[in-house]
């Protein structure tokens, strides 16, 4: 009998080199390593011309009913992101999640090093995964929670690891359930049901069909922000992804005409992104993000991003309902695992290495990443 391939089966082809033996913010001047010389199609400055100012990503209260559903689908309709304020999710938990991730952080190097995850393996302190499709390195550091933390954490807090353990466990399930509600209120703007999402489980709460990713961001204060470059540009392989930053900017999602547009940080307000399957799922109508992390020389930043997917068995596929004769089928059925693999070779490419035929004339599609360039 065949068995189903894990996720975790994907990286061990895709390693990874461990972050340096020192913190980042004690460098007086940037490394050459970290000299980031961006093309004019994806610019890093804040000043640049091509960062729009006058654009802002849609601030959605989820409260505003009837309102709510409608607004959710035209932004990820028009920009596959939008900000969410009322999403039921604690502030304190928020917060308590801020203060945790900084204390990771703020950790001596050598220290955060115990918890350092392998060069093939997923959990754990280390560099962006997407490090390897770029010729430079990010100002940034990383910690990435599957499953249970608790191994990594006694290695971090042997003496509070377990109420670490509680407070990244609550928040998985604050961040699972707000997924869940998210999808469906998105996917009822398209008229679609549970009876169109087999996999959703029997009560359409994903429980049992769901795979999920927490990653911890750290980006320390940079000597020389316009020329490095905290997270290169990507789209995210998951169904949503859900961000909470802190209150220094520099989160940018991309529009049409190559014109990247800041994420303003709003008090309490979640980032909700498009991921690659959800792109699949809804036949190509939702864009998938395309997005990126900029530094700054006064203030470090914190982020941290919920990636929400299928479990490995699950097949993705449009749903029925949104293939028409004027929309034909764009994707073919892929699991997560399947989609994974080919994105650790292809990257910004594989939407449009697998997409089956051209999107309709006329409609938006900044999904075909084709002309991304990472070098």
């Amino acid at each position: 009998m065949n068995t189903i391939p894990k996720l975790t089966d994907v990286y061990k082809t895709h390693p990874l080199d461990i972050p340096t033996n020192k913190n980042l913010d004690s460098f007086e001047q940037l490394p050459d390593t970290y000299d980031w010389i961006q093309p004019d199609s994806f610019p890093s400055s804040l000043t640049d011309p091509n960062v729009s100012l006058s654009d802002s990503v849609p601030l959605i209260d989820l409260s505003d009913l009837p309102n709510a559903p409608h607004l959710i689908g035209n932004a990820l309709k028009t920009w596959g992101v939008f900000q969410v304020i009322n999403h039921g999710v604690p502030i304190s938990l928020l917060n308590s999640m801020e203060s945790f991730t900084n204390a990771l952080f703020d950790l001596p190097s050598p220290h955060k090093l115990k918890a350092a995850r392998t060069p093939d393996g997923v959990a754990g302190y280390g560099l962006p995964r997407i490090s390897t499709f770029f010729p430079k390195r990010m100002w940034s550091e990383g910690f990435t929670i599957v499953g249970s933390p608790l191994e990594h954490f006694q290695k971090l807090w042997p003496d509070e690891y377990s109420k670490y353990c509680d407070l990244t466990e609550e928040y998985s399930r604050e961040m699972g359930s707000l997924c869940g509600r998210l999808i469906w209120l998105a996917l009822g703007e398209l008229g679609i049901t549970q009876e169109d999402v087999n996999w959703a489980g029997s009560n359409g709460d994903f429980k049992t069909s769901t795979n999920a990713v927490i990653q911890l961001n750290s980006y320390p204060i940079c000597p020389d922000p316009d020329r490095a470059m905290g997270l290169g540009a990507h789209t995210d392989s998951s169904l949503l992804t859900i961000l909470y930053q802190n209150n220094s900017r520099g989160l940018q999602v991309l529009r049409e005409g190559n014109r990247w547009v800041m994420v303003e940080p709003v008090n309490g307000a979640l980032v909700v992104q498009v991921g690659d399957l959800l792109h699949i799922l809804t036949n190509g109508l939702y864009l998938s993000s395309v997005h990126q992390a900029v530094v700054n020389q006064t203030q470090k930043r914190i982020s941290i991003a919920y990636f929400f997917g299928p479990s490995e068995g699950v097949e993705i596929s449009p749903i029925n309902k949104l293939v028409t004769p004027t929309r034909p089928l764009l994707y073919p059925t892929i699991t997560w695992t399947e989609y994974l693999r080919k994105k650790a070779k292809l990257f910004n490419n594989t939407l449009s290495s697998i997409r089956l035929c051209a999107p309709p004339s006329g409609v938006l599609d900044i999904n075909d990443h084709s002309e991304v360039k990472v070098g």
